[in-house]
């Protein structure tokens, strides 16, 4: 066998992991791989995680042959993982116009709540939740359209996720975006992990919060932020 067929006969996942390991790059369930992903690839990808879905489905006793429920189950969590709920593994980050702040604004922005829709990264069941971001702008930041933000949250959630780090994720590409005084954001979410299974709780959320520059060092402008949030719960 010359190297080309036994190229073609390597999953594609085995091809994007061989590149990330090359690249000494990480590839933790809520990293971006989307360097390493080359044209056409996710569309293999898609296939070869249905093929693995049919044998998980056939582990679990399920007569797929012959249940007309689950005869496209494979395919369509494929495709659900892939195209939907996991994209922000593997597409590049949403494009954004950023401004310069012409007009010098300096004082406090809130945008939100934006709704937000993930995956526990330990059960992969849903996390749906808001999330209110706060910003202090200066002369020097850069002023991005409302639904950017919204679009940005959409790019990290679209990830298996810890809400912890994901917030914290989500402030960084802010920052780097936007260069502002002070940033500040709060996450509420329900975990589908506690209330499908476990405990089976679905009244409890999880709240959790990051404060950058102004937000961590002004104790006003912090409370002047959470009291502007409409009361969680």
């Amino acid at each position: 066998m010359n190297p080309v067929d036994a190229d073609e006969g390597t999953p594609v996942s085995v091809k994007i992991r061989e590149r990330l390991l090359a690249a000494r790059k990480r590839f933790n369930a809520n990293d971006n791989i989307a360097d390493f992903v080359e044209p056409g690839e996710l569309e293999l990808l898609l296939d070869e995680v249905e093929e693995k879905m049919k044998g998980v489905l056939s582990s679990l006793v399920i007569d797929t042959e012959r249940d007309h429920n689950t005869d496209q189950t494979a395919r369509r969590v494929a495709k659900m993982y892939v195209n939907e709920v996991f994209r922000g593994r593997y597409v590049s980050a949403p494009a954004i116009t950023e401004f310069p702040n012409a007009e010098h604004l300096n004082e406090l922005m809130i945008v939100g709540p934006i709704t937000v829709r993930s995956a526990c990264s330990h059960h992969l069941c849903p996390v749906i939740g808001q999330i209110w971001i706060g910003v202090l702008p200066n002369e020097h930041t850069n002023v991005i359209g409302l639904s950017k933000y919204a679009r940005l949250a959409e790019w990290v959630m679209g990830r298996p996720q810890i809400q912890e780090e994901a917030v914290v994720q989500l402030a960084d590409l802010i920052q780097q975006k936007t260069q502002p005084d002070g940033l500040a954001i709060v996450m509420e979410a329900t975990h589908f992990c506690m209330g499908w299974r476990g405990v089976k709780d679905m009244d409890s959320k999880m709240i959790n919060s990051v404060m950058r520059g102004s937000f961590l060092k002004d104790p006003n402008l912090r409370r002047e932020f959470l009291s502007l949030i409409p009361k969680k719960g």
